[in-house]
């Protein structure tokens, strides 16, 4: 907490109390009268509070304030520092530093709630005095004469119930607090803690509802309005009623001439000041749920949801927002396209990562968030199909025995599976014989790539799979080359960019950074890749997924730069891929319906989903230089 008073040089003086009519219609009392009363019930009061703090043992122990962090507002913002989501609980709050707080606001509070803020222990005597006698004369609690002391204890320990014993325990706790910390941090806790209106605690989030700036830069009118709130926020509220708002401002600015804290011209232009009013920002929805969904459900499993709604955590992402909107709009628009095509109820899911730091640069769950939250980039298992062919060649290329140009037999086959017999067939159900894995992979033969999963054995794809992130369920079956498999697109995004950065790898992210309000690190994601692969076979398959755009299933990929990918297609077109990558960017689409039915007969990977990866990638690539892959003769084959 901040240790030092910033004020402008009129500085808050010790004022008589005038201008209050404490007995209206309460029969004839003479000023002297009045006055005698009034000290003689402030010195039984002061008397009796002091009596009372010793008594009141069962009251809570105010020294734990000295650690107290209230709760807090969590941020989250893209990598350029646009925010694009705040996440908290029943309290939308984000905590200043007494110093960071313009003056003029801290002038206005205290002339509004405590203007003998700064000479009084807890408790200001005579204010207690006359709201006693108020009281008395009314019967039931109508004025407080709380002190801020007072009013924090009330918010932080006691129940809003108006009653005598209440008003006691708030003395007797606001002597106690005044004994453990100082003025300055009690005044800076007060006006984090105090409730402004619309879901707003503390000044810092209750300026930028109110005027869209920080609490920092407030001015005099500004600030006068805000100070007027306190006593009934909602009913205040300028965006309730602008009428009371602006009599509240006045009556503030009013006290603050009285006490001589400004002066009658500051008064005069304040009240003649136009103000320019911000928005009711709680509770409202993300700019980018996808993105930010992923993100909360993150920080939930790291640091738990209190933390997540409480916590004060600033969460920086890996995504750029105009680039993550850019890839929204790919989706919506082809998605479109193919519901003009006949092909209605259809899901696309994209997956963006740079591989050389898996940093997510996009990540789009579906056609329209607004309609489901579910993600299908990261929640979604869904078979790859032929796009998970390109880990058993790694994993072939891996033992040595292989290269890309080694031929194998695509020839009938029939292998024993479980109880039964497995007979794989190509798409096309022909044979083509003798094939080189290149060709094998371009034209996406099945009877191949099984045979050579068969060889090396299937528990070295499934290890390979692990060791590329893929944590879905598989067994070491005859026909898992085939993608018979459950995959997110986004494990599926990440395993293609560790072949595309040569084997090494760093846990795929869309958080680079988390700290709490204070800047503390909580989370650091700065990428330490680790080497998980064989260097040559990751080059290797990069370079035979180049052959696939270049002469395969997926020309319409072709970007005119130096490319790389597989399409995919499970049986009766349930789910339908592409993914590729360049050297900068990995990127994964998927396409399918909810309900797992097929999409239409005789679509492909190639045919339908390539061009909307070429459409994605001219977009994201744009002003981005071209570069080549690193060859396999790069680096050290391993060897058998």
């Amino acid at each position: 907490m901040s240790s030092s008073r910033t004020f402008t040089n009129k500085q808050p003086q010790r004022q008589a109390s005038s201008g209050f009519e404490f007995l209206k219609g309460v029969g004839q009392i003479t000023g002297g009268t009045l006055l005698s009363i009034t000290m003689l019930a402030s010195s039984i009061v002061a008397g009796g509070l002091v009596g009372l703090a010793i008594s009141f043992r069962n009251l809570p122990d105010v020294r734990q304030l000295r650690n107290f962090s209230p709760s807090e507002t969590t941020y989250i913002y893209d990598i350029n520092g646009k925010l694009l989501t705040s996440l908290h609980g029943e309290a939308n709050r984000e905590v200043m530093a007494l110093d960071r707080i313009s003056p003029n606001l801290k002038r206005a509070v205290l002339a509004s709630e405590d203007s003998h803020f700064y000479d009084h222990h807890g408790i200001n005597p005579s204010g207690v005095g006359r709201a006693l006698i108020t009281n008395l004369v009314a019967g039931r609690v109508r004025e407080g004469g709380s002190t801020i002391t007072m009013q924090l204890v009330k918010n932080l320990f006691l129940s809003q119930k108006r009653a005598f014993t209440r008003k006691l325990a708030e003395g007797v706790l606001a002597i106690r607090l005044e004994q453990i910390l100082s003025k300055d941090q009690i005044l800076e806790m007060y006006l984090n803690q105090v409730y402004w209106g619309h879901n707003n605690y503390g000044v810092q989030t209750a300026a930028r509802t109110y005027f869209d700036k920080s609490a920092v830069n407030l001015n005099l009118a500004e600030s006068a309005m805000m100070a007027g709130l306190i006593q009934a926020p909602e009913e205040f509220s300028p965006f309730a009623n602008m009428d009371l708002a602006k009599r509240k401002q006045r009556e503030v600015l009013g006290r603050m001439l009285e006490l001589n804290w400004i002066s009658q011209e500051e008064y005069n232009d304040a009240l003649k000041e136009e103000l320019k009013f911000g928005r009711i920002r709680s509770f409202q929805g993300s700019a980018l749920p996808y993105v930010t969904n992923t993100v909360s459900q993150e920080l939930v499993q790291k640091f738990g949801r209190e933390s997540l709604i409480k916590g004060g955590m600033r969460v920086q992402t890996t995504i750029d927002a105009d680039f993550q909107i850019m890839a929204e709009k790919t989706v919506t628009k082809w998605s479109t396209n193919l519901s003009r095509q006949g092909l209605r109820g259809n899901e696309i899911a994209l997956v963006a990562i740079d591989p050389r730091t898996h940093f997510i640069k996009a990540l789009v769950g579906g056609v329209n968030s607004r309609a489901s939250e579910f993600n299908r980039a990261t929640q979604a298992q869904r078979q790859p199909g032929s796009a998970f062919k390109p880990l058993v060649y790694y994993a072939a290329f891996a033992t040595g025995k292989y290269t890309p140009d080694s031929i194998v037999q695509d020839t009938p086959v029939r292998y024993r599976d479980g109880s039964g017999w497995y007979s794989p067939k190509n798409y096309d159900r022909s044979f083509q014989g003798a094939i080189s894995i290149r060709a094998a992979l371009a034209q996406s033969r099945n009877i191949p790539v099984i045979r050579v999963g068969m060889d090396i054995g299937m528990n070295k794809v499934v290890e390979t799979s692990r060791t590329l992130g893929i944590m879905s369920p598989m067994a070491p079956v005859t026909s898992l080359p085939l993608g018979a498999i459950g995959i997110t697109p986004l494990e599926l995004a990440s395993a293609y960019a560790t072949f595309a950065n040569y084997g090494w790898q760093s846990p795929a992210t869309v958080m680079a950074r988390v700290t709490d309000s204070s800047g503390n690190i909580l989370l650091d994601n700065t990428p330490k890749p680790q080497l998980v692969l064989d260097q040559w076979a990751s080059a290797a398959t990069i370079d035979v997924m180049r052959s696939v755009v270049t002469s395969g299933t997926g020309r319409g990929a072709d970007i005119g730069r130096p490319s790389a990918g597989k399409t995919g297609t499970t049986s009766s077109e349930r789910d339908i891929w592409y993914v590729g990558t360049v050297p900068q960017l990995t990127t994964a689409i998927w396409i399918g319906r909810d309900d797992n039915r097929p999409l239409s007969r005789g679509a492909t990977g190639g045919g339908m989903v390539a061009p909307i990866w070429k459409d994605f990638m001219q977009q994201a690539l744009e002003g981005v230089p071209s570069e080549n892959f690193r060859p396999p003769s790069a680096f050290q084959r391993p060897k058998p």
